[in-house]
């Protein structure tokens, strides 16, 4: 008996040509803010009918590359993929799941100790991690009258902490998640029902940065690493004590900040 003569299947016109185009974006060669080629110009390029290169230019807006504007000014314009739109895919499905706030507070708080290590074992730490974490306590220090921005100083630094760790999976991954619970963390504490967060614990969290960033530049990842995780602990339990536990909203997590 024969065997069965396997079928693959042929890639259509429109993804041929979605798929030139994604590697145009991603390879750099069309950057951010840049707008497409004309439908003319496309159609001399690629010699593909109307309908596919339309086809063509949806499967890239599906894939958020870019963003298609109408009228007389109109145009498909260039966006790279980013922290801020992989947060709110990852929010949507997040929803979907009905996870909470406290479920991501979790992940971090075995996680972003990790990014904490990571930087004090940074051989260029002096140079690429040290004076961006110092820059946004000194920032957080000198608001730290301003109650209004407390709150997003404070997570500018866990997500500087995440960003300089020195992996990009780690990076775009747990970044993300910052995104997440910063906007909760938010609208815990500036939102209408937030009570505000006092000035005691405002202070013993802005002494827990310097604490960390002090370890992280000794190169003491053990110290940085525990320093991160005790940190975490005591402002989930403060910020969860305070707000309500219900499921992630992908709606409130910003694609542009």
């Amino acid at each position: 008996m024969e065997g069965r003569v396997r079928r693959i299947r042929q890639p259509r016109v429109a993804e041929i040509v979605a798929s030139k185009l994604r590697d145009d974006i991603l390879s750099g060669r069309l950057r951010e803010g840049d707008i497409l080629p004309t439908q003319e110009s496309l159609f001399q390029e690629f010699g593909v009918s109307p309908p596919a290169l339309r086809e063509a230019i949806h499967l890239l807006e599906t894939d958020g590359l870019i963003s298609v504007r109408r009228g007389n000014v109109g145009g498909a314009v260039v966006q790279m993929p980013s922290a801020d739109r992989t947060a709110h895919m990852i929010g949507m499905v997040l929803q979907t799941r009905a996870a909470t706030p406290a479920d991501v507070s979790e992940a971090l708080l075995r996680l972003e100790p990790i990014c904490a290590g990571m930087c004090a074992d940074r051989e260029d730490r002096a140079a690429e991690v040290v004076p961006y974490l110092q820059a946004e306590i000194d920032l957080q220090a000198a608001q730290f009258e301003d109650t209004s921005q407390y709150v997003p100083n404070a997570r500018r630094f866990h997500e500087a902490l995440v960003s300089r760790c020195g992996n990009e999976p780690m990076i775009l991954l747990i970044g993300s998640l910052e995104l997440i619970w910063s906007t909760h963390e938010s609208s815990v504490w500036t939102g209408e029902d937030g009570a505000g967060m006092s000035e005691k614990t405002m202070r013993a969290a802005l002494l827990d940065h310097q604490r960390l960033v002090d370890a992280i530049t000794d190169g003491n990842t053990a110290r940085a690493t525990k320093l991160a995780a005790d940190h975490l602990t005591a402002a989930r339990r403060t910020t969860l004590a305070a707000g309500n536990d219900k499921t992630i909203e992908a709606r409130l997590i910003s694609h542009d900040r």
